[in-house]
């Protein structure tokens, strides 16, 4: 019955998964794992590990995709071997909690349970469910540099900016909160479209690949400085 009931509440971990959306890679449902092969999350849409969180370097941390559910994991995440219905029940490499799920067998290293900090929510999660997102450009002092990320607006904290590296991640690399900030336009500048966050001293210049995306981040940051937290009615809660 333990056996059981550890399998049933590993299931519902992959249940919560949110298929879909333009940058995401459709997920698995929990009967597929290991008897259907997963579409693999592309390489180029995260920047850390979608289990550990740890980011990805080419000499210490090599990416590897879990043969099971498709996430890009590092070596210590994917150090697990399962077989799988699909191939021939021959042993893959596996993710810890597919390990577990397929298995049944607990491991030593077992992270649920384990409270999620304010940035580890998972980008594709919040986009699902955003009042916009989008990558955007964040610019250095200098105007002239800067980061380009994968920016969102959650429905379920519509008062802060969570800012990742790439639109898969599992872990913001940032967040602003945006209350009582005020939204600059600024002109266009060789055709860049640019605007910017100000508050007191502390000023937050973003650049959009388009006039209207630039409009649309001004109206959504303006409601979230305001203290507006419900969607705008008729207008598309994504990008």
């Amino acid at each position: 019955q333990d056996a059981i009931d550890r399998k049933e509440k590993r299931s519902e971990t992959f249940k919560t998964a949110v298929p879909g959306l333009e940058m995401g890679t459709p997920a698995l449902k929990t009967e597929e794992l290991g008897r259907r092969a997963p579409q693999w999350v592309r390489d180029n849409l995260v920047t850390m590990c979608m289990r550990c969180k740890e980011p990805f370097n080419a000499i210490v941390r090599r990416r590897h995709h879990c043969r099971a559910c498709g996430y890009v994991v590092c070596a210590r995440c994917s150090d697990y071997k399962a077989e799988l219905q699909y191939d021939g029940n021959r042993l893959n490499r596996v993710c810890q909690e597919c390990y577990i799920f397929l298995t049944g067998h607990m491991v030593l290293e077992d992270r649920e349970g384990k409270h999620k900090g304010i940035l580890e929510k998972g980008a594709a999660e919040v986009s699902g469910r955003s009042l916009l997102c989008s990558s955007l450009q964040l610019l250095d002092k200098s105007g002239k540099g800067g980061t380009r990320g994968w920016f969102v607006i959650p429905q379920d904290d519509p008062l802060v900016l969570y800012i990742y590296a790439a639109p898969q991640d599992v872990r913001a690399h940032t967040s602003i909160p945006l209350l009582g900030y005020q939204v600059r336009d600024l002109p266009q500048d060789d055709s860049r479209h640019l605007f910017q966050l100000a508050q007191s001293r502390q000023v937050y210049t973003f650049m959009a690949d388009t006039e209207e995306l630039k409009r649309r981040w001004m109206r959504a940051m303006a409601r979230s400085a305001a203290g507006i937290t419900h969607p705008e009615e008729g207008k598309d809660a994504d990008s």
